[in-house]
């Protein structure tokens, strides 16, 4: 049974770029989910010059199938937002050095 990830992508405010957010859990039942959310929105933001956040607030898991994922989008991604509880897993696996990553403010 896949597990259940939500993916949206909204213009919080006027010239700030494009949010994709996440909620649920990322793993290899949906990767292909969020491989291609971020393809479209490399894709909707083109060579504007817009910033790409990626939210993953709301996620309680990923795995290495996300890691590669985001590695693999890195170059496009501006910042990723997460759990503080995600933080370790993005520092170990290298996704820090590749992109700016900041826990949420709760």
């Amino acid at each position: 049974m896949p597990t259940l990830l939500r993916l949206h992508t909204d213009r919080p405010g006027h010239g700030s770029g494009l949010r994709l957010a996440a909620s649920g859990e990322i793993d290899l039942s949906n990767v292909d989910d969020l491989k291609s959310a971020l393809a479209d929105a490399v894709a909707e933001i083109g060579s504007s010059g817009e910033e790409l956040v990626v939210d993953l607030a709301e996620v309680e898991y990923v795995d290495s199938a996300a890691i590669n994922v985001l590695s693999a989008y890195a170059d496009a991604i501006h910042r990723i937002v997460v759990h503080p509880y995600l933080l370790s897993t993005l520092r170990v696996s290298g996704v820090t050095e590749l992109v700016t990553v900041d826990p949420v403010q709760q």
